[in-house]
């Protein structure tokens, strides 16, 4: 199934975040924008001056981008996302420049099912930033240079 850039963003948003309200998703968005960005490390190389596409579709970044999770059928994925306006309109706002004050730096999220988020993102590549819903949100540390 060929989806352009702002139907895939808005997939990825439902299925990253969309039972996380309006700032949960924003937050996702925002991550997202900010990888396409930044000017330095291996967003910078994957993203090739913006691309926002090559950062969504970069391999192994986001669960809801792999149709098989450890040899199993991945239901929870963008191909079965059927976005609303709500999801369109948080990619316009992001692709426009909007960012989500308090994770506007961050890199790197994701959801460690507990109520605490590690210090530091798994790889030490980004220390925590902000908690958004469920998500944890990093932004990069100087390691992250050397990606």
């Amino acid at each position: 199934m060929a989806l352009d850039t702002r139907e895939l963003f808005a997939r990825l948003i439902q299925c990253e975040a969309g039972g996380e309200g309006d700032d949960g998703m924003r937050a996702v968005a925002t991550v997202i924008m900010n990888r396409a960005t930044i000017d330095y490390g291996e967003f910078a190389r994957v993203s090739q001056g913006g691309d926002v596409r090559n950062i969504i579709t970069q391999q192994g970044q986001f669960v809801c981008m792999r149709e098989s999770v450890g040899g199993r059928y991945n239901p929870q994925n963008v191909y079965n996302m059927t976005p609303t306006d709500i999801h369109y309109d948080i990619v316009d706002w992001a692709m426009a420049g909007g960012r989500l004050q308090g994770v506007d730096h961050s890199l790197f999220f994701f959801n460690p099912y507990s109520d605490t988020c590690p210090p530091y993102f798994p790889t030490n590549v980004g220390v925590i930033h902000n908690r958004v819903g469920d998500h944890c949100f990093y932004i990069p540390t100087s390691n992250y240079a050397n990606t």
